[in-house]
């Protein structure tokens, strides 16, 4: 099994379920700022070549961290091997379908699916795992789902295909957070980094040829020859190097958690953002808010 080189005197800083959960939460909020920015004042929108970026960077920086001896792969057979490819499948799935069906939908509609991905959660514990939960821990769910849909209420646009692809996308996201949860704590006990070194480089093959099906490979080639510049490598590289620290911290979170706690932090994040983009348009007048919408950021 993996296993983190450490002192016996571990610091009591890391093993702290709730540093680990705050760190995820500022770097997710800060990594979906930066992805808008790259969009937008770089004019890179290649939701493909970006996610290249992130398993490129996710495959060096575990393999680094393997070299300086912070962490020891576990030897797998060839069961567990195919355990790591089918995770990696789903782990790009997921994102594939979350850029189609956002293309397809309003940001607000796609928020409020996402929210139910707490309630998908708790379905597939109780079905497939066996869990149980008590009547609180299904109470307090209401809050999560009911200040998302306030916070974004009224534009709700979607076509059927686009309202498919975002449960679709849910119930994903849902069983990749089980599945991350499970990997690291069951039967296998996987080290974050050692998850990450071993799903990061089938990710990014898979993405490079969902690039290249999806004709925006071309499209990357021509950015490349005729806008790429130094600013604009350091960016993504940058870029990249946080999503790398976020994938890191994602999987110990969950390790260090669960799966439904972990799906609950991302709607507070997604709370904490809208809250933020609420205030910012409220501040500079760009846009009025709805009092169903300011319920909605300060309802949590």
């Amino acid at each position: 099994m993996a296993s983190l080189k450490t002192n016996n005197s571990s610091n009591p800083l890391l093993e702290s379920s709730m540093v680990w959960l705050s760190l995820y939460f500022f770097l997710n909020l800060g990594l979906t700022i930066y992805n808008k920015v790259i969009m937008a004042m770089f004019q890179f929108p290649f939701p493909w070549a970006l996610t290249a970026i992130h398993t490129l960077c996710g495959t060096i920086g575990s393999y680094i961290f393997w070299k300086l001896d912070i962490f020891k792969p576990a030897k797998l057979g060839e069961r567990e091997n195919m355990v790591m490819l089918m995770f990696s499948v789903l782990y790009t799935i997921n994102i594939a379908i979350s850029n189609v069906s956002l293309n397809l939908v309003t940001v607000p509609f796609h928020q409020v699916v996402r929210a139910m991905t707490p309630v998908f959660t708790v379905m597939l514990n109780v079905l497939f795992l066996k869990k149980t939960y008590s009547a609180m821990t299904y109470t307090s769910l209401i809050p999560v789902i009911a200040g998302v849909a306030f916070a974004t209420f009224g534009d709700y646009n979607y076509t059927a295909m686009g309202f498919f692809l975002t449960v679709l996308g849910t119930i994903l996201a849902a069983v990749k957070t089980v599945v991350t949860n499970r990997v690291q704590v069951g039967r296998l006990k996987l080290h974050p980094l050692d998850l990450l070194l071993r799903m990061s480089p089938l990710a990014f093959i898979q993405t490079m040829i969902y690039s290249y099906l999806t004709g925006e490979m071309q499209l990357v080639q021509e950015y490349c020859k005729t806008n790429m510049n130094f600013s604009v490598f350091c960016a993504l590289l940058l870029n990249g190097v946080i999503a790398f620290f976020l994938n890191v911290v994602s999987f110990t979170a969950n390790k260090k958690t669960s799966a439904l706690t972990m799906t609950v932090a991302g709607k507070i994040f997604i709370f904490v953002y809208l809250f933020n983009v609420h205030s910012s348009l409220m501040f500079h007048r760009q846009r009025e808010t709805s009092p169903i919408n300011r319920t909605g950021c300060y309802y949590f």
